[in-house]
């Protein structure tokens, strides 16, 4: 992604934001990516060359924590809701009234936010992956205990091991057995080692060491790895850290009854091997959820579906990008 495309903007809530910036072709709408964990703007590669060679608008931000973005030790200050107004602020500041919103991993929380908090400045929302994320009530176990019982194993038990003190270092002084984790080549390994509680956190105190995805390129994956380590881990788990410790529960309980179902159009991309966010799930919660147009195409891949299958996705967000009434 070329450099001279990003941008620098102060938050209402003084946070320094770095973004990719492209603007729209006569009659193109924005298009805004948000990314998940650990990742930055460059998860979007694929998709912001696509899509820039065709006149989209693009806001590409590194989210708070990542890049060069600022990275707040605080984990209140990663509440999902506070996020949402951040994007919102890129969006002021660059003078686009609605947008497309496409989100990946964390970056579909963020985008659940923007549904329930600014519906009104979208034309449409895609998730990747990760589906619609309901604002909830209920704490953190209750929710764990829950989702525990409905599957029949655990699915987050790496998230108690992330909010732990320690975790960051931990995590950085053994990088290359973390990263052959979360992309791993065999996505089946998380069901042994990063869901149960207490695996993910035995994995990388081993410094334990699988294949790495074949579908990405070396050194996209030390690219990866560099800016990661350059920006440390501490603002990544913000984001667990919030969750787990319960610190936005109040927060959504505020949202308009009206916003928790989206009335806009809506696009799932699900990963048939994704084994934390299942697709029949991420399926169930959205039908639930959208009450306006809804596409739903499933991939053949791992979590990691705009680098797996990115031809593939770009053609299908294009399509349903064009038959969106702007």
């Amino acid at each position: 992604m070329d450099s001279t495309f990003y941008k620098s903007l102060s938050t209402r809530r003084s946070l320094k934001y770095n973004y990719f910036f492209s603007s729209p072709a006569a009659g193109k709408p924005v298009l805004l990516f948000a990314h998940g964990f650990p990742c930055t703007s460059y998860d979007w590669r694929y998709q912001v060359t696509f899509f820039k060679e065709k006149g989209y608008g693009l806001i590409v931000p590194d989210m708070l924590g990542y890049g060069g973005t600022d990275k707040p030790t605080d984990a209140v200050d990663y509440k999902l809701g506070l996020i949402a107004q951040d994007l919102v602020d890129i969006l002021d500041a660059e003078k686009i009234d609605k947008a497309i919103a496409v989100g990946h991993d964390w970056g579909s929380l963020v985008v659940s936010r923007l549904t329930n908090y600014f519906p009104d400045r979208f034309i449409a929302f895609a998730f990747l992956a990760g589906g619609y994320s309901s604002p909830s009530t209920l704490k953190f176990a209750e929710s764990y205990a829950k989702v525990t019982e409905i599957v029949g194993r655990e699915l987050m038990g790496y998230w108690y091991f992330f909010a732990e003190d320690g975790a960051p270092e931990l995590i950085e002084k053994n990088i290359d057995s973390f990263y052959s984790l979360v992309l791993a080549d065999d996505p089946k390994v998380w069901i042994s080692d990063l869901t149960p509680r207490g695996a993910c956190k035995a994995w990388v105190e081993g410094n334990k060491k699988t294949k790495l995805a074949s579908y990405l390129p070396e050194n996209e994956i030390e690219r990866q790895k560099t800016e990661i380590l350059k920006g440390g881990l501490t603002g990544p788990l913000n984001y667990y850290r919030t969750k787990v410790f319960d610190l936005d529960l109040e927060d959504v309980q505020a949202i308009p009854q009206e916003n928790l179902v989206i009335h806009k159009p809506v696009f799932l991309a699900t990963a048939l091997q994704d084994y934390v966010a299942l697709a029949p799930m991420q399926k169930a919660a959205m039908v639930q959820r959208a009450k306006g147009p809804l596409t739903i195409k499933d991939f053949d891949t791992s979590h990691w579906i705009m680098w797996q299958e990115k031809e593939k996705l770009n053609q299908e967000l294009l399509v349903w990008i064009q038959g969106l009434v702007l």
